[in-house]
């Protein structure tokens, strides 16, 4: 008989499902947070990665809704927006942005969703001891985790944010979403050919450039003064070629994971799964 331990699964025939929806799923860190919780607090759930298409992304979500035991999901790359107009119901910052990162399948069959990029990057740079009264702020796309990036900037004590997208003009629409929410930070975009970088205290990556190898980078770092913080919202790969960069030429860098880690007890609540 072999004296090694034998691990007990804890997936019954009614253990809860929760899902992380993106294409590809291959960058997802949320399974790995959320199964830890569950182990920890010894709860019948399970999250897994679920890999859609964008083309099969309504008839996807038509199938979980169909499934009893299925009740939230954690939403990332592409699906922010697309998924926001499943929803029967969305909370303020969903609302803004036009994007959602969770939803909750209620037992009514109604689709909930929210957002909180925004609160979890925001309080990351906080909670890794960045400071942002006063700082003047480039943040690099216009997809949902941008647009809830940008809201929560604005309504945080910073002297300005300019938003740069391929497109100008969907970095425009989300000033225009923004602005009524921003008090005095003073807002501005650009197509990201055209940002200028050299007075920047931070450089924000809200792109998806650097999920894979041989991206390239998503800025010029060769345009930033010494002191910029550089920053990314991928989570896999942690180091990405932006930061590697970054590194080597002695800035200062945050991680993508953290804008995750201090939004998931957020997203846990939202979509039911402590309960």
């Amino acid at each position: 008989m072999s004296s090694e331990p034998q691990m007990k699964s804890h997936i019954t025939g009614t253990t809860r499902l929760y899902g992380t929806i993106a294409h590809p799923s291959n960058h997802v860190r949320a399974p790995m947070l959320f199964n830890t919780i569950f182990q920890g607090r010894q709860l019948d759930k399970v999250m897994v990665p679920i890999d859609v298409h964008p083309d099969n992304l309504a008839q996807a979500v038509a199938g979980l809704q169909a499934m009893g035991n299925f009740e939230g999901l954690a939403v990332t790359i592409p699906h922010k927006l697309a998924l926001a107009e499943l929803c029967d119901d969305l909370g303020l910052a969903a609302q803004i942005t036009g994007a959602v990162n969770a939803v909750r399948f209620d037992t009514d069959g109604r689709l909930y969703g929210d957002n909180f990029d925004g609160h979890g990057f925001v309080a990351g740079l906080k909670g890794e001891g960045h400071q942002m009264s006063g700082k003047d702020i480039v943040l690099i796309g216009a997809g949902g985790a941008a647009r809830a990036i940008a809201l929560s900037l604005a309504q945080d004590d910073i002297q300005s944010l300019t938003i740069a997208n391929r497109t100008a003009e969907k970095a425009g629409d989300i000033i225009t979403q923004i602005s009524p929410h921003a008090g005095a930070t003073e807002l501005s975009y650009c197509a990201t050919s055209a940002v200028d970088l050299t007075q920047a205290d931070l450089v924000i990556n809200a792109t998806s450039v650097g999920l894979h190898a041989g991206d390239g980078l998503p800025f010029d770092l060769e345009a930033l003064k010494p002191s910029c913080l550089v920053c990314d919202i991928i989570m896999i790969p942690e180091e990405t070629e932006l930061l590697m960069q970054a590194k080597k030429r002695g800035f200062a860098v945050h991680y993508g994971r953290h804008m995750l880690d201090y939004q998931l007890d957020l997203i846990a609540r939202f979509i039911g799964a402590y309960e």
